[in-house]
Order: C-alpha cells, then sequence, then structure tokens
C-alpha cells in the first residue's frame, strides 16, 4: 500500500517481498538525500552514473552536490554488457573507500552492474577467478556464497525494469560469456521514480525499453503456464504502457505519460515475479544482445514474429486472443490500426503488435540493427540453450524452429 509522506509516495509493490521500496513525488536528489539519511543512515556513498547522462545534463552534479561530502566516489559509465572488468574496477574503488551505499543513476546495465557490485563486496572478490565463483550457472561457483549487504539505491531513467529483479547479468571479457547472477544475489533495496528526469532519456532508449515491458506482459498473457494473478497484473501493465508510450512518442514532455509508463513497468515486473514461464521473444532476445542489440530492441523485433510463430501453430490461440482484446479496448490503438487502414475485424496479436512498434518509430528488422543474414545459424544455435525457448508455447527444441522466426525479421 502506498504512503504519502508530504510531496512522496512510498510504497512496496510486490507481495512477496519487502524490496524494493519505491519512491515518487519529490525530486529525485532531494529523496535520495532523504533515504541515505533517514533510511539507509549511510555516510559513505559511491555513485555508479550513466555517461551520457553526466555529460548532457546536470543530473549528477545535482546528486552530488545535495549529499555533499557523503560521496565518497563516483564512476562514470560502463562499456556495454556489464564488462567483468568494469565490475573489478568498480568493487576495488567502492572497497576502497568503504562505501556503505549504492547508487545507480541511468538506465539498466548500470544496475545491474550494482547488483554484481554488492555481492562482489560481500564475497570479497578481487579477480577474474574469484568472480566467476558466484554466477549460478558458473561451473566454478563456490557453495556458500555470501548474499550481499551494501543497500542499493537505483534511480532508472529507461523503462527495462531491472531495478525489480534481484537478477544481473554480466559478460565474462575472457569467454565473451554472459554469466547470470541469481541467489542469493539482491536486488536494489529503493527505486526512486522522476518522470521529469527521464525527459533526458534519449527517445530510442525510452520507447525500446518500454516494449521490453510490454514483451514481459504479453509473454506473460500468451504463456501457457499462466496464473490468474499474473494475467491481472500484465493486463494493468498493458493497460499502464501501451497508451503511455504511444503519448510519449507524440509529446515528449508529456510528464504524466512517462509516470504512466514507470508505473507500468512494475506491473510487467510484477507478472514475471509470480513465476509464469516466458517464451521466444524473450529467449531469442537474450542471444541478440552480445550481436551488440539492445534487450529493447530485441523485443521490438521478436515479439510479433514471435506471436505469429505460436499462432501459426495453433498454439496459444485463446491466450493471444485475451491479449488482443486487452489491447483493442485501447482507444490509442484503435487510432494506430485505422491510420494504417487495418480493422480490429481482421487483426491479430503481432499484427497490432507491429502496427504499435512501428507507430513508436522503433526497429523492425535486423537489418534495422545491423544484424546480417550470417549470424542467423549462430543465433538459432544459441537461442536453443535459453530456457525461455524451451517454455515457449510452441517449445523451441530444433534450429530449424528458430531459424523460421529469424527469417520472419531478417528485414
Amino acid at each position: 500500500m502506498a504512503t504519502s509522506i508530504g510531496t512522496e509516495t512510498l510504497f512496496v509493490p510486490f507481495e512477496h517481498t519487502d524490496t524494493p521500496k519505491v519512491s515518487y513525488g519529490l525530486p529525485f536528489p532531494e529523496a535520495c538525500k532523504k533515504h541515505v539519511e533517514s533510511t539507509f543512515h549511510a555516510s559513505r556513498v559511491f555513485v555508479i552514473a550513466s555517461a551520457s547522462l553526466s555529460k548532457n545534463t546536470h543530473a549528477l552534479t545535482e546528486l552530488q552536490s545535495i549529499l555533499g561530502a557523503k560521496v565518497v566516489g563516483t564512476r562514470i559509465g560502463m562499456k556495454p554488457h556489464t564488462l567483468w572488468s568494469d565490475i573489478l574496477q568498480i568493487v576495488k574503488e567502492a572497497s576502497e573507500v568503504q562505501a556503505d551505499c549504492l547508487i545507480t543513476l541511468g538506465a539498466g546495465s548500470l544496475t545491474d552492474a550494482a547488483k554484481i557490485i554488492a555481492l562482489a563486496i560481500a564475497n570479497k572478490v578481487t579477480s577474474f577467478d574469484d568472480l566467476a565463483t558466484l554466477p549460478n550457472d558458473s561451473p566454478t561457483r563456490k557453495e556458500n556464497v555470501i548474499p550481499s549487504s551494501i543497500p542499493i539505491i537505483s534511480i532508472p531513467t529507461s523503462l527495462s525494469g531491472g531495478e525489480y529483479s534481484p537478477f544481473a547479468g554480466g559478460t565474462n571479457d575472457h569467454t565473451h560469456r554472459k554469466h547470470g547472477f541469481a541467489t542469493p544475489n539482491k536486488g536494489p533495496a529503493l527505486v526512486i521514480l522522476d518522470a521529469t528526469l527521464s525527459k533526458t532519456t534519449p527517445a530510442s532508449v525510452w520507447l525500446s525499453t518500454g516494449i521490453r515491458a510490454v514483451d514481459h506482459c504479453v509473454e506473460a498473457l500468451c504463456s501457457l503456464q499462466g496464473k490468474p494473478a499474473a494475467d491481472k497484473t500484465a493486463e494493468e501493465g498493458l493497460k499502464l504502457l501501451v497508451p503511455g508510450l504511444l503519448r510519449c512518442k507524440h509529446d515528449v514532455e508529456d510528464v504524466e505519460a512517462r509516470h504512466q509508463c514507470q508505473l507500468g513497468v512494475i506491473e510487467s515486473m510484477k507478472a514475471v515475479g509470480l513465476g509464469v514461464p516466458l517464451g521466444a521473444s524473450h529467449g531469442i532476445g537474450h542471444q541478440l544482445g552480445p550481436l551488440g542489440v539492445g534487450h529493447g530492441e530485441t523485443s521490438c523485433i521478436l515479439l510479433p514474429a514471435v506471436c505469429k510463430y505460436n499462432a501459426k501453430h495453433k498454439a496459444n490461440l485463446d491466450r493471444q486472443e485475451k491479449a488482443l482484446n486487452i489491447l483493442l479496448e485501447m482507444p490509442e490503438v484503435r487510432k494506430a490500426l485505422d491510420s494504417v487502414h487495418l480493422t480490429a475485424a481482421d487483426a491479430d496479436l503481432g499484427g497490432v503488435l507491429n502496427v504499435i512498434i512501428r507507430e513508436l518509430g522503433m526497429p523492425r528488422s535486423l537489418k534495422d540493427v545491423g544484424v546480417g543474414r550470417e549470424k542467423l545459424d549462430g543465433l538459432a544455435a544459441n537461442s536453443l540453450h535459453d530456457r525461455w525457448c524451451v517454455t515457449n508455447p510452441v517449445p523451441l527444441k530444433k534450429k530449424e524452429q528458430v531459424l523460421e522466426i529469424l527469417e520472419m525479421v531478417v528485414e
């Protein structure tokens, strides 16, 4: 339940855990100062900030100014894919200054990094070999991984939703393999939402990561292992996200729509958090990342095609119809369909999602993001190892199945 404190709203969104708490209503520097002091009683804060945000806005300097001497270290920017080399460098710096709180200011990759950094500090990691003892999918994982104890405050500027999950992914520079860090990993203790700050986010990042959250909702609704509670939160997420994203596309200054999108992300993550297995848009998308494609962009490209593939094989037609009807009830969606002369009677779920994503101006093919046909075979083979390809309504167990989907989005 939300509680208002002055102009701040503070609430716990998830029933199964008391973290993270979510704060909105105050400007992010003011909210951060309040919770650093009164919630976490921290005095040695380490900030991990987006390079573009730090270069192009005053967001970092505003945060540093209000926290003053409590800021004992700052890292500006990280390389893509959360490289272990970057993580180890920040672990060293944060340990040397005895940081007692980590703050991330920027998009989701920084939040992933902070989760791994906090876990690495707790386990006194100093090398690649040490870090390799922590991932859940590592052959050298040690038996007794110590949970992280340093609290993380996340101030997200995208809609990727990683701040609501304890899971984090990091890439070993030596092997170029991305590893998952989960139990006993911890997510942020506090998420501060500031819709005004989000106006600094490039539209392509904001809108594409929003479609990633839409992907969470759609694949949860379309899962053959869906649950009523997850269906409800996924529906609520769609009702917030899709109109909000379309409004943001047409008016970047629409702060109310931006806040609506931020709340929609929470609903999308509730659906995922209830344990509903997702599908091939996520499964194949995980393997597109190492090819230089952002998570949001993978959903823009793959989600409509995966829905079309599953419908072709008549795997989840009733579930798809439910998701389709939710979208068709939205005036903003009907307007987008009218603009391309597509009637509700002629629309299917994949087709409607295609119209929405095109209306947002997001990439719709692998060619759009620089992935050529020569990459398809390896991409398909790697995708078969992802658990969410197996839990797709049509389980993907053969490379040819993945290639059928990829052929739909090559150009």
